[in-house]
C-alpha cells in the first residue's frame, strides 16, 4: 500500500513538536488520521517501540490540548509490509476550537487542516468556532481571552460580603463546564475592551464643546466612575419652602442610575463600538448599541416586559443588587419624571437605543415646553404628532426645529422625520443644509 497525505491523512515518520498541532487541527476540521512510521512520501518506515510511542501520545493528547479530546481520539499499532506503525485516528470534536494547553484560544494555539497542511486559525475563525460549539447568545460564549484578572471585580464581591472564587464564577457562569472563562468573565474583568464615552456640550447641540471622559476596564468599575461623572454634571435648581431651601436636581437620581445601568446590561456586545452619553443643556442621551430583543416592542418595556440579553450580566448585577429585578429600569425612569410635566423619550433602532433624560430646570423646560414659540411639547402625544402639530403652526421645518422641538439629537429627531416622509405626511424640500420639511398632501 502506498500511503499519501491529504487534508484527512498526515504521515510522520517519527513523533516530533508539531505531532500536537497536526492532532488539533483535525480535530477542528473535519477530523483523520495520522501514522506514525510513515515517511513523506508513503515509504513505510515502522515503529521500533510501538507501546511507548502510544503512551507519549496518549499523554501528548490528555496533557497538551483542551478541551479534553480523549473521547474524540484512538491510539492502536497496525502492522503493514511486515512493519509496525502507530494509528492515531482523530474525530472532528464538538467542543472546538481546541488549542494547546500552553498557548490558549490564539492563533498560535490552535490550528485547522488547509490541504494538507495544519495552519494558525485566524482569530474570525476561532471566535465563529466558539459560536457554532457554544451557540450566539454573547456573555455565555467562551472568551478568547483567557488571561483575565479581577481585581476592581474581587474588591466589588467582597465589600458586599459575597465570594468570588472558581466555584462561585461556575455557578455565576463566569467560568464554564470545562474551566473557561466566558465572554461575561472577560466583561467583568480588568480586560474588558469595551468603554463608556461622556461628551458635555455647552447648549442644545454639538456646536460648542465643554468636556469628555471615557471609562474603562471592568463593567463594575465603568458603571461606578460615569455615574459619578453623571453625578457631577447634574446641576442643582435651589428653592425655599418657607425657611427651609430644597435642592432640585436636573435629573433625577433614579432616572440617571436607571438610563446608566440599561444601557450597561442590555447593550449588544458583539458590536466593537462604545456606550455614547451626551450631556446637553437641556438634556441627557443613552445611546447604547443593539436594538430591542427580538419580540419585544417599546409598549412592552414600558409595561415592564423584559428580556435581558445578557443574562449573564443580569444576573451578577441583581446578585450585587444594582438592579432590583428584570424589567424595572424603564419604569423607574418614567415614574422619576412623575409630576414634572416632562416625560423622557425612549427611541429604540433597529442596532441603538437611546433614552433621552429632560432637564427639569433647563429653560423652557417647564410643563413640557421644549421650543417653539406658539406650540407646546405635549408628553401625551407622540413624536410624529407632535412634529406635525409644530409643522402646521409654523409652515415649514428644519431638522434642527425638531430637535430643539423634542428635546433630543440629530439621530432620533432624523428617524421621526423619514417615518413621517415615508408616511407622506411630510414632504422633503431642498438638500443638505438648506433642506427643509413641509406638509404633505
Amino acid at each position: 500500500m502506498k500511503y499519501e497525505e491529504s487534508p484527512i491523512l498526515e504521515l510522520k515518520e517519527i513523533i516530533n513538536t508539531d505531532f500536537k498541532k497536526e492532532i488539533v487541527a483535525l480535530a477542528n476540521t473535519d477530523g483523520g488520521e495520522i501514522l506514525v512510521g510513515v515517511a513523506r512520501d508513503g515509504t513505510v518506515t515502522g515503529v521500533e517501540h510501538p507501546e511507548s510511542e502510544m503512551e507519549k501520545i496518549g499523554n501528548m493528547i490528555r496533557d497538551g490540548i483542551k478541551p479534553d479530546l480523549t473521547a474524540y481520539t484512538s491510539i492502536e499499532a497496525v502492522n503493514t509490509e511486515g512493519k509496525t506503525i502507530i494509528r492515531v485516528a482523530v474525530t472532528r470534536g464538538l467542543k472546538r476550537p481546541y488549542h494547546l494547553s500552553d498557548k490558549g484560544l490564539k492563533p498560535s494555539g490552535v490550528f485547522v487542516r488547509h490541504g494538507v497542511s495544519s495552519v494558525p486559525a485566524t482569530d474570525e475563525f476561532i471566535r465563529e468556532m466558539i459560536k457554532e460549539s457554544d451557540g450566539t447568545v454573547f456573555d455565555k460564549m467562551r472568551s478568547v481571552n483567557q488571561d483575565l484578572t479581577f481585581d476592581y471585580a474581587s474588591r466589588y464581591f467582597a465589600e458586599r460580603n459575597l465570594a468570588f472564587d472558581d466555584a462561585h464564577k461556575r455557578t455565576l457562569g463566569l467560568m464554564d463546564e470545562d474551566g473557561y472563562y466566558t465572554n461575561a468573565a472577560l466583561l467583568l474583568s480588568d480586560q474588558c475592551g469595551h468603554i463608556i464615552r461622556c461628551a458635555v456640550y455647552d447648549g442644545v447641540t454639538k456646536s460648542t464643546f465643554k468636556t469628555r471622559k471615557e471609562f474603562s476596564g471592568s463593567l463594575l468599575r465603568q458603571v461606578d466612575e460615569t455615574y459619578d461623572f453623571l453625578t457631577l454634571n447634574n446641576g442643582l435648581r435651589s428653592g425655599y419652602d418657607g425657611l427651609r431651601r430644597i435642592d432640585y436636581a436636573d435629573y433625577p437620581d433614579a432616572a440617571l442610575r436607571e438610563a446608566l445601568l440599561n444601557a450597561v446590561v442590555h447593550r449588544d456586545y458583539d458590536y466593537s463600538g462604545s456606550i455614547i452619553i451626551n450631556v446637553y443643556e437641556n438634556r441627557m442621551e443613552f445611546i447604547s448599541l443593539g436594538g430591542l430583543v427580538k419580540g419585544l416592542t417599546l409598549a412592552d418595556i414600558k409595561g415592564g416586559a423584559s428580556q435581558p440579553r445578557n443574562m449573564i450580566i443580569a444576573n451578577v448585577f441583581y446578585r450585587l443588587e444594582l438592579i432590583e429585578s428584570y424589567g424595572t429600569g424603564i419604569q423607574k425612569i418614567m415614574e422619576s419624571y412623575a409630576g414634572s410635566g416632562m416625560e423622557p423619550v425612549f427611541a429604540p433602532a433597529p442596532a441603538s437605543f437611546v433614552v433621552t433624560l429632560p432637564n427639569r430646570n433647563a429653560v423652557g423646560a417647564e410643563q413640557g415646553t421644549v421650543s417653539s414659540d406658539a406650540v407646546r411639547f405635549d408628553p401625551t402625544l407622540s413624536q410624529e404628532d407632535n412634529v406635525l402639530r409644530l409643522l402646521r403652526a409654523k409652515g415649514s421645518i428644519t431638522r434642527k426645529d425638531v430637535e430643539g422641538f423634542l428635546g433630543c439629537s440629530a439621530f432620533p429627531a432624523s428617524n421621526v422625520l423619514k417615518r413621517l416622509v415615508a408616511e407622506g405626511k411630510l414632504i422633503k424640500v431642498g438638500a443638505a443644509r438648506s433642506t427643509r420639511y413641509e406638509l404633505g398632501s
